[in-house]
């Protein structure tokens, strides 16, 4: 008989158990390397002489302890962490998830991987702040799990991430998915990244399909064609998904996914047989999301795709247009057979029941203009479409549409005039694909701008004031492209409408754009209009339409030139020293440095100068200290001797104003002014008065003087 002896123990071991990862976390030890032993003694032989060269010993073992100081400070730090992640305080959660790189460091690549990620694997029923923080910060910790080669490790938790219910987590876990899968290897990418996708777009829970269709077209370019056709099936099935919010972000992402495959595959989305089926079926799919019986929430997006699906048959044509082993006219027919499916739907757009279908469509038209401008016949539809957006029952929607006005204008493209017979794009919804030949088409074109220049009379007389406004910011952006004639005939009247309109935010608005007017038809036929529509918003009752007018005033100073100030106007610069705000009173000081340093010293002392040398005898000693104020900023301006003769013998004399208030801002005047003037000038004029004002009864003038003399004391001490 044999006796079996029992193996024997297996030795106790100082790791803790493995099976329970929230005491994994909790325990992490101090494991310090010890020192390293007194360097020897080194032996250098120099020439004729032997140096002996000791390393001091000492020293090297109080670096070695120092370092040593510094780990159990950072280990202590990742303890505290640790322990803030299991806190029932939601701050410090959310502060601890933020910090898990630095866990990451304490633990090390081995530990990240066997302890850590199972851990927050296991916390994903916390709060949404924490969530957020842990989805972050996941996206960064690849060198912190091992690099590369360990990556795929941080989709697990991430995976969990991308299923859960706010919206917010799951958009910062796709952007770190997205981030990590760049790191990946080619197998690791087929079998964990894109194998996660699959699992997601078959999860029962919606949210993991939500998830999904935003991440299959960024997986797309790197997958192998089998798994891009199962990939499009499942993105496909979701675009029909029962739930309406999977169904709206599959439709966000649909035009993304459709430039993304033009941008992968090229011609071989028309050519290739086992490519055949993407474009139609991602076409289909956007036909189909489009629909009228679809939610409002799922056909916002329409205008979107409609961009992306432009863009990619002009990336097409482009491609083909470089390329010469592909069948240009070929390609050019299929284009043209998408371009009049997807055109349709734009229409359908245009008239939604919807209004927030409508505004999107208005604010996205100029993108949707500028994809399609290559395209053969694709203006012609969608100009139109364009006027009826301007023509819209919401006011909403015409402002969205009236602030791209100028963007879609500036197209290079050629359409035909309103109303033209030949144009089968006015007479059949704007749907139709002309099909003349190209000498009979460009007989009768016309710019863009040139067409919708017409549309801006009616759009003056529109019942919304920020239709109104809007069209007064952007209408004058037509003129470069219209030329000096077509602007003064079609442009012009416009203008000066809105320069009268009721309401002051239109005329603000008008005058802060007439740059480019101004530069095309120039001054003599603005003069007129505009003048009056100044001093108008200038008596304003809204101070800030009066600021902004004071605002403005340089600029047209810089565009129209010193002809443009006659007395009205000039009075009008001087008599806002005066206002009742204080803001207004500071932007007239301003404003009146500003004239003088774009117009020239000479046209200020003849000008401006006198009328502000009037203010510093008002009785009113508010307005005498503004004047004050305005002359040191203007002396700034202006040209040494201007100033010295001009501005500082008068800026002097003020000191004797009975008003503490003026006298104290003479002194600092006199701070702002002193550095333009040399050495002589400062100790002869500038000192002796800061010198009285020193000892004056007041103590703030005292002290504003003392001040003063000390800063430009400083001053001219440094310029030496």
């Amino acid at each position: 008989m044999t006796t079996t002896q029992a193996a024997p123990p297996p030795p106790p071991s100082d790791m803790p158990d493995v099976t329970d990862t929230g005491t994994i976390i909790g325990s992490i030890k101090l494991q310090h390397q010890p020192l390293e032993p007194a360097s020897p003694i080194l032996v250098t032989e120099d020439g004729n002489d032997t140096t002996m060269m000791q390393i001091d010993s000492n020293t090297s073992n109080n670096n070695a302890a120092a370092a040593v100081e510094v780990d159990e400070e950072e280990e202590e730090d990742a303890l505290q962490t640790i322990e803030k992640l299991r806190s029932d305080d939601l701050s410090a959660r959310v502060e601890a998830a933020r910090k898990l790189p630095s866990i990451a460091l304490a633990l090390g690549p081995e530990r990240t991987r066997d302890e850590l990620l199972p851990f927050l694997s296991d916390g994903i029923d916390d709060e949404d702040e924490v969530l957020e923080a842990i989805a972050v910060s996941l996206g960064g910790l690849v060198p912190h799990v091992g690099g590369a080669d360990y990556a795929s490790s941080l989709l697990t938790p991430l995976e969990l991430l991308l299923a859960v219910e706010e919206s917010v987590v799951r958009e910062k876990a796709a952007a770190s998915v997205i981030a990590i899968s760049q790191s990946l290897s080619g197998a690791d990418y087929t079998h964990e990244f894109v194998g996660m996708i699959g699992r997601l777009a078959n999860k029962e829970w919606f949210t993991a399909r939500i998830s999904a269709c935003t991440l299959i077209a960024h997986a797309f370019p790197k997958m192998g064609p089998e798994l891009r056709r199962t990939h499009l099936e499942y993105f496909a099935k979701l675009c029909k998904d029962d739930v309406p919010m999977v169904r709206r972000i599959a439709s966000k992402n649909l035009g993304t996914l459709f430039y993304t495959v033009v941008d992968t595959l090229g011609a071989a989305v028309f050519f290739d047989k086992s490519n055949a089926n993407y474009s139609l079926t991602l076409l289909d799919l956007y036909e189909l999301l489009a629909g009228g019986d679809q939610p409002d929430s799922v056909r916002l997006h329409t205008t979107e795709n409609c961009v992306c699906f432009g863009r990619a048959m002009a990336l097409m044509l482009e491609q083909s247009s470089s390329s010469s082993s592909l069948d240009k006219e070929e390609i050019m027919s299929r284009i043209d057979a998408l371009v009049k499916r997807i055109l349709p739907l734009i229409a359908a757009t245009i008239d939604d029941r919807s209004w927030r279908v409508r505004w999107t469509a208005a604010s996205k038209f100029a993108d949707v203009v500028h994809a399609f401008k290559t395209l053969h016949g694709a203006m012609d539809a969608l100009v139109p479409n364009y006027e009826k957006l301007l023509q819209d029952p919401e006011a909403e929607v015409r402002t969205a549409a009236t602030y791209n006005l100028s963007e879609v204008a500036k197209t290079k493209a050629m359409v035909y005039p309103a109303g033209w017979s030949g144009a089968g794009s006015d007479s059949d919804n704007g749907m139709d694909i002309d099909d003349d030949d190209d000498e009979n088409k460009n007989t009768h074109r016309i710019p863009v701008a040139q067409r919708l220049v017409t549309r801006l009379v009616g759009l003056t007389e529109d019942d919304s004031v920020n239709v109104r406004a809007a069209l007064a910011m952007v209408a004058t952006e037509l003129a470069p492209l219209l030329g000096k004639d077509a602007s003064v005939s079609n442009l012009l009247p416009p203008m000066l409408l809105l320069l009268r309109d009721s309401s002051s935010e239109v005329r603000l608005n008008i005058i802060s754009s007439l740059s480019l007017l101004n530069d095309v038809i120039g001054t003599d036929l603005l003069h007129q209009s505009l003048l009056p529509a100044i001093l108008d918003l200038a008596d304003d009752g809204k101070w800030r339409i009066r600021l902004a007018v004071i605002e403005r005033i340089p600029l047209l100073a810089k565009q129209l030139g010193s002809d443009f100030f006659d007395d009205r106007l000039l009075g009008l610069c001087v008599g806002w020293l005066g206002d009742d705000i204080s803001s207004i009173r500071e932007a007239a000081a301003k404003n009146l440095q500003e004239l003088t340093a774009l117009l020239g010293t000479e046209w200020s002392v003849q000008n401006l100068f006198p009328r502000v040398r009037q203010v510093m005898e008002h009785p009113s000693y508010l307005r005498r200290m503004n004047a004050v104020q305005a002359t040191a900023l203007m002396a700034t301006a202006m040209d040494v001797n201007s100033a010295q003769v001009e501005v500082l013998p008068i800026l002097l004399e003020m000191h004797y104003d009975p008003v503490p208030n003026v006298r104290f801002n003479v002194a600092k005047g006199l701070g702002i002014v002193g550095t333009v003037f040399d050495r002589s000038v400062y100790q002869g004029q500038i000192v002796p008065i800061l010198t009285l004002m020193e000892n004056d009864p007041d103590r703030d003038v005292r002290y504003f003087a003392s001040k003063t003399k000390e800063l430009l004391s400083v001053s001219f001490e440094k310029s030496t």
